[in-house]
């Protein structure tokens, strides 16, 4: 049988720089890649060596997507949860639904485009 992981998810955003600075900044991860996209605009790749988020934009203006749509939220694993926490609000955003329950205490936010993020911790 293979054996296999996810290597990234591609996330149309309306502003890649933002959205890549509070990945690097929420998760110590770094650009990887940048370039034009094979559609047209443009990718910034952002992770770490094996996993990473692309981030795409064709730089047109979209509404922000309703909540669950085009899917239900991104996982996000921290080793420090409340420093995660203060990164969200640095960045204006707004965590919510704060949970501690197995396997590991957690929150949410939705960024600038409605894609919601869950932040977790197992520590």
């Amino acid at each position: 049988m293979p054996k296999g992981r996810v290597e990234h998810v591609n996330l149309t955003v309306s502003d890649i720089e933002r959205s890549s600075a509070l990945l690097q900044q929420l998760l110590g991860w770094h650009e990887r890649w940048r370039g034009e996209a094979m559609s047209g605009g443009e990718t910034i790749h952002v992770g770490e060596e094996i996993t990473y988020l692309a981030l795409y934009t064709d730089h047109q203006p979209h509404a922000r997507f309703a909540k669950g749509q085009p899917l239900n939220h991104v996982g996000l694993l921290v080793d420090d949860l409340a420093a995660a926490e203060r990164i969200v609000r640095d960045n204006g955003l707004e965590p919510f639904n704060h949970g501690d329950y197995e396997p590991g205490r957690r929150f949410y936010f939705l960024d600038w485009d409605g894609i919601e993020f869950e932040v977790v911790s197992y520590e």
